[in-house]
């Protein structure tokens, strides 16, 4: 039995060794090994890897000749900040990171485990595709792997962090999950190669310039989050999962907070000016109501006119959705109704309340908007929110006009508490825009048209746009002192803590796609 168990100790270290060489050109492209980037995502000591010693039975290709233990995939679960996580990892010294059969079973099986245990899935991305030599058996693969994608979905949160190339259709297992990470100039992201576009298209690209992390950060909004280097990278990753339920049936984990429930946020009296025309910096008042000024913002960098969060407000996890101001004077555009819709459902699947901050001018107008289906993608904002049963509270700040009131989280669609801010502007739209249109025949008729028509707009703002106007109706909640809104949210979310809301009996909804 020595001799024995001296034999597997020689084979676990030659599988976790693998070849020097592979070793060092991994390291030379700038990258970490498998193994190595498991150890930063996980907490020191905990990882138990599975299925270590399998590999794959293809022949054909010379294949039999080669057949490396794991067979390029690393696959097991470990802890990180004490909670349990799963996680694959694709080994790029082994084939390329390319998936084939067995590799395959492997990823599926730890995908399965996660899906029973209801813990967290993190897949650390690195590999050259489909294992061509093994032909369909690969594809198939992809397909186990993408049907388990879905039916993890809204359950368990999966997190895909790209630390090499993906392309074809191994890049639809990420798009299929809840976050996208990525690392600048090592990672990528593609369905056709730069090769297959010029023989396409014509056109010249490199592969960073095609599907690199910040033309996914920025352009595509495909990629949630950028960073320069995978040491940053991951540890942005243990911080996400910290924020995070690990199934669909807990709340996120609350820490305490230093931070006084009761504290004024007066910085926010003149951060925030009350003429509707002025910009601001939304992520400012962020700061002032998240606990310590902390908070995560996801897609930071696509559809900037509206805010997306993680933050903590009394120890409990939120999610914060806020118009920008300072981007397109915040208005709701395609892309940033694509960005709060989904951010909105994420929060929903697990359990984290919604806090809403207005100050929307309306919807982008313009030919553009109007053909690339805006109707369409702001019906996605609007069937998130209606659809949400978690803990949802709405803060105007300034102006909330038109159809752009309503789709951010208004009473009317399902909002548990609406405060106001006393500048607050509620109406179909501006006074000036109104003035035109419900008095159009007087202003024309008029001998000083110009000064009629001030005068008819200052009637309609003091008669239907003032501060308490939405109050006075019951579609405001409470016009408060903003620097009390960290309070008032904080108040709010502790009563609808134990919230209970049902859905009708359905298989599924059918969202505006």
């Amino acid at each position: 039995m020595h001799d024995r168990v001296a034999e597997l100790t020689l084979i676990r270290r030659e599988a976790e060794a693998g070849d020097a060489k592979a070793t060092q050109a991994q390291h030379a492209r700038g990258k970490l090994t498998a193994r190595e980037r498991i150890e930063l995502l996980l907490d020191t000591g905990s990882f138990r890897e599975v299925e270590q010693l399998r590999r794959h039975r293809a022949t054909g290709f010379g294949l039999e000749a080669k057949k490396p233990y794991t067979d390029g995939v690393i696959t097991g679960w470990g802890t990180v900040e004490g909670r349990t996580v799963f996680v694959y990892a694709h080994d790029f010294r082994i084939f390329g990171g390319a998936l084939g059969e067995a590799h395959a079973t492997k990823i599926h099986k730890i995908m399965d485990m996660a899906i029973a245990a209801g813990a967290p899935l993190v897949s650390l991305n690195d590999g050259a595709g489909a294992r061509i030599q093994e032909g369909v058996s690969a594809l198939a693969g992809y397909g186990g792997i993408f049907q388990r994608n879905t039916k993890a979905s809204g359950v368990i949160p999966q997190i895909s962090v790209m630390l090499g190339p993906c392309a074809g259709g191994a890049a639809y297992s990420p798009a299929l999950t809840d976050f996208v990470f990525m690392v600048r100039e090592t990672s990528q992201m593609f369905i056709t190669g730069p090769d297959v576009v010029m023989a396409v298209t014509g056109e010249e690209i490199t592969h960073n310039g095609l599907g690199g992390a910040d033309v996914h950060a920025e352009t595509s909004g495909v990629c949630h989050f950028a960073y320069d280097d995978e040491e940053t990278c991951l540890a942005e990753v243990r911080y996400l999962l910290s924020m995070l339920p690990q199934n669909n049936r807990e709340t996120p984990p609350r820490v305490p907070s230093a931070d006084p429930v009761d504290r004024r946020c007066e910085q926010l009296l003149d951060l925030v000016p009350p003429e509707g025309n002025r910009p601001y910096d939304m992520v400012r008042v962020v700061e002032e109501i998240a606990d310590d000024g902390e908070y995560l913002e996801v897609h930071e960098h696509w559809a900037r006119n509206v805010i997306c969060a993680l933050a903590r407000m009394d120890g409990e996890v939120v999610g914060i959705v806020a118009n920008q101001p300072q981007v397109l004077a915040g208005v709701l555009d395609i892309e940033a109704s694509e960005k709060a819709a989904r951010f909105v459902q994420m929060c929903d699947a697990f359990n984290i309340p919604l806090v809403t901050l207005v100050d929307v001018p309306g919807f982008l107008p313009g030919v553009g908007q109007e053909h690339g289906g805006i109707i369409r993608h702001g019906a996605k904002l609007l069937y998130a929110y209606c659809n949400a049963t978690v803990p949802r509270i709405q803060v105007i700040l300034r102006k909330a006009y038109g159809g752009a009131y309503i789709v951010m989280d208004s009473r009317s669609i399902g909002a548990d508490v609406s405060l106001a801010w006393p500048a607050n502007e509620i109406a179909v739209m501006g006074a000036e825009g109104a003035a035109n249109v419900v008095f159009r025949r007087r202003i024309a008729e008029a001998e000083d048209p110009e000064s009629v028509r001030a005068q008819l707009v200052k009637e309609y703002r003091a008669e239907l746009m003032h501060p308490y106007y939405a109050a006075e109706r019951g579609l405001v909640d409470d016009v408060i002192d903003p620097a009390d809104t960290r309070s008032a949210v904080i108040d709010a979310l502790a009563v609808l803590r134990a919230k209970h809301a049902t859905m009708p009996a359905r298989k599924h909804g059918n969202p505006p796609a």
